[in-house]
């Protein structure tokens, strides 16, 4: 039924997904629209496909349209005297209250309402519909910044009804329909190859072929880092107000973990390891929008309580890694995981979980250390022990890791991602 409805909407032939030269003439800008709920510099999918859009429009002159519920942190209206024809524009699609799959089930309808009003009335026809994860059944490219069925298969256990109190069940019975939506809407999606596909790793793009049997091959571009934004000069003179803003006392060895579900990235590993460490100079700054309350009661049965702060995201996040010494991932599961490749740039040593794409292009020992298993609280607190006594081996990693995160900027994931559109176009035309 889904590649029905898809073949009604758009008839589109298979895609090949080798990269083409950029040097391909064109004659009228590239024109995208771009599906997503909110952007911003904050999140991790919102500030990916932010920066993309940004260097999409500069670089290569694309008119966009942002079709999301609410923007924040791009420039708009972009005009340039070097780039004449530049113009990102937003199309506003309502948002209504209530739960989160009802919410989402409405944003389905209602960015495909707005778009269709667009294209005919001829205010906007886009030669290529992007869309950052599932949020329509017309997108010629979707970046894959998560797979909703290896997520849902690490926490079924712990969404078992008899592992939950009677009176969270109504919320549990919602978070479940939630992830059997996605689930089924992925499973339709992802197996429709002439979706182009583009994982943020290597572990997304096996995921999407070990679960959902994608045959055609899926584009990997890894995140990437605004040079400018991130970087150890940045870092350096950040750091004494970052630290004594924060309270931090001047022997403070600080570990930072930013992320949003806490669960997720492994902050109980990241508590458990400081425990064993007994070492009353560690701290850690945990980042987020979550909740703190199902680690109160370890927090005071380890006397951590008055060295883990929980903090608030912010844009300028690069505060964070300056007041830090060392950034921890311990994710359970993560696609990619952003914050430590911004860490790396600035100059800080990182430990990341295998279970993260991060891992990908870090070499172990070198430019950062891997955690194999992410729930090893004791190679954690080794690990940390090692960067916090080895003051020598902690600058050599640091240093290697900002030569290695400048490898990886979003000039060049956006270089990629026009790379995947072109071919889309030409297979259009």
């Amino acid at each position: 039924m889904l590649g029905l409805w898809r073949s009604a909407v758009r008839r589109t032939p298979q895609r090949s997904h080798e990269f083409p030269t950029l040097t391909t003439k064109m004659a009228r800008p590239l024109r995208i629209g771009v599906v997503s709920p909110f952007l911003d510099k904050i999140h991790g999918t919102e500030r990916c496909v932010a920066e993309q859009v940004e260097r999409l429009a500069r670089c290569y002159s694309c008119q966009i349209v942002l079709y999301c519920n609410e923007v924040a942190d791009v420039v708009l209206f972009c005009k340039d005297p070097n780039f004449p024809n530049v113009q990102i524009t937003w199309r506003k699609v309502p948002a209504i209250p209530g739960p989160q799959l009802i919410r989402y089930s409405w944003w389905f309808f209602a960015n495909w309402f707005v778009r269709q009003l667009d294209r005919h009335t001829d205010r906007f026809t886009p030669d290529i519909l992007y869309s950052p994860g599932i949020n329509c059944l017309d997108a010629d490219v979707m970046s894959v910044h998560i797979v909703f069925a290896e997520f849902y298969a690490r926490v079924r256990e712990q969404l078992a009804w008899l592992r939950n109190p009677l009176s969270s069940w109504p919320r549990l019975l919602h978070r479940k329909l939630y992830y059997w939506l996605i689930m089924a809407l992925e499973g339709g999606i992802y197996r429709w190859e002439q979706v182009a596909l583009a994982g943020v790793s290597k572990k997304v793009a096996h995921d999407l072929e070990y679960i959902y049997g994608r045959r055609k091959s899926v584009s990997v571009i890894y995140h990437g880092i605004d040079e400018r934004q991130f970087n150890p000069g940045v870092r350096e003179s950040l750091r004494f107000a970052a630290r004594a803003a924060l309270g931090l006392p001047n022997t403070a060895n600080v570990l930072l973990l930013v992320g949003n579900d806490w669960k997720k990235k492994g902050l109980r590993t990241l508590l458990e390891a400081m425990a064993q460490l007994r070492n009353l100079s560690v701290w850690a700054l945990v980042v987020g929008r979550d909740d703190p309350a199902p680690y109160r009661e370890l927090l005071q049965a380890s006397n951590l309580e008055n060295r883990v702060l929980f903090l608030p995201l912010r844009s300028d996040v690069e505060w964070y890694y300056a007041a830090a010494d060392i950034c921890v991932g311990p994710s359970l599961e993560d696609a990619f995981a952003l914050p430590p490749l911004e860490a790396m740039a600035c100059g800080v040593p990182s430990v990341v979980s295998r279970q993260a794409g991060v891992s990908e292009v870090l070499t172990d020992g070198v430019d950062g250390l891997i955690l194999e298993d992410p729930t090893d609280s004791g190679q954690l607190a080794l690990f940390i022990e090692k960067l916090i006594s080895e003051p020598e081996f902690s600058a050599q990693v640091g240093s290697a890791a900002a030569r290695t995160a400048c490898k990886y900027t979003w000039d060049k994931n956006a270089e990629q991602l026009f790379a995947i559109f072109l071919e889309a176009r030409r297979h259009r035309d």
